[in-house]
């Protein structure tokens, strides 16, 4: 007769087997939706780019990761680095960091504010912040074209008052693509925000102003260092899609302030070279994937640090 506890293990083991063939049909979509189209894209990274915009098949290359950062010259052949490229890369790492800047200056006092109403009116606020998620995120991006075009709001306004006799070129230029991440990904900032600052002990608060410390230090000793889990998410979330904008770069920089997003588009597209699209998306995720280790990494070090 089988002891208790083999028969407890044979029941565990029974349970895990169930658990897994009821996940199996969920983990094959995932593996075919997800999964699938990323390895296709790394197995056309390392073919040669066809005559047509497609790829040679059984015919290994690397010319599409070599040309990701270099370039041949069209007159002596000789390799040196994609400026091009090397310039998009940039624009597209400085402006995501300045659009996560931007969303966190505005985002922190904005979840602040709605944190400290009353319970009764948190809801209200909180719906308010997310009623842009129901718009198309084209619309919004032609929305932001109305505001800073040469004959939008803002520069009728700047114009009506006399602070300015003609309209700021602001549309085309890498500045109306921060102003148009940093309108679009901001609820994305300061959700995370206010979910952080909303089980803050402000008894913790009150106890600094007691002991004499100025806003400034409370803000700085207190408050930033307990919702820090909540800033690292909500730079997450911006700095994330802002890396692989598309649309806004599109619309609002005119085709002329490319992003990573665009430049891919553009290899699938007109460019004609598979494989250096695809190489350009893997080191897209890369980075990606490098911002999601930095995330969890703090995050690990914040709860290890409180347990």
């Amino acid at each position: 007769m089988a002891s208790a506890s083999e028969t407890a293990r044979a029941a565990d083991a029974k349970d895990r087997r169930s658990r897994w063939l009821l996940s199996a049909p969920a983990l094959l979509i995932i593996f075919v939706a997800a999964v699938g189209p990323l390895f296709v894209m790394f197995a056309y990274s390392f073919m040669e780019k066809g005559d047509y915009g497609d790829v040679k098949f059984g015919i290994f290359s690397l010319d599409g990761w070599s040309s990701v950062l270099l370039a041949r010259d069209i007159f002596d052949d000789t390799l040196g680095f994609a400026d091009a490229h090397l310039t998009i890369f940039w624009r597209s790492i400085s402006l995501s960091f300045y659009t996560t800047l931007l969303t966190l200056f505005f985002g922190f006092p904005t979840a602040y504010f709605i944190a400290t109403r009353p319970a009764t009116s948190r809801e209200i606020w909180v719906f308010l912040v997310t009623i842009p998620f129901w718009t198309n995120l084209l619309i919004r991006t032609f929305a932001m074209q109305q505001v800073i075009r040469n004959e939008g709001l803002v520069n009728t306004a700047l114009i009506s008052v006399g602070i300015i006799d003609r309209p700021l070129q602001i549309m085309n230029t890498d500045v109306a693509i921060l102003l148009g991440m940093t309108y679009v990904y901001l609820p994305l900032m300061v959700l995370p925000l206010y979910a952080s600052i909303e089980k803050l002990d402000f008894k913790l608060v009150e106890a600094g102003y007691d002991l004499y410390a100025s806003r400034w230090q409370v803000l700085r000793r207190i408050v930033i260092p307990l919702v820090k889990p909540g800033i690292v998410a909500g730079s997450i979330l911006v700095f994330i899609p802002s890396l692989g904008a598309y649309v806004i770069p599109r619309v609002l920089g005119g085709g002329k302030s490319m992003m990573l997003g665009n430049l891919i588009e553009l290899q699938f597209g007109a460019g004609r070279n598979w494989p250096l699209g695809a190489a350009i998306s893997i080191t897209l995720m890369a980075l990606v994937m490098i911002a999601l280790l930095i995330y969890v990494r703090n995050v690990s070090r914040t709860e290890s640090g409180h347990g």
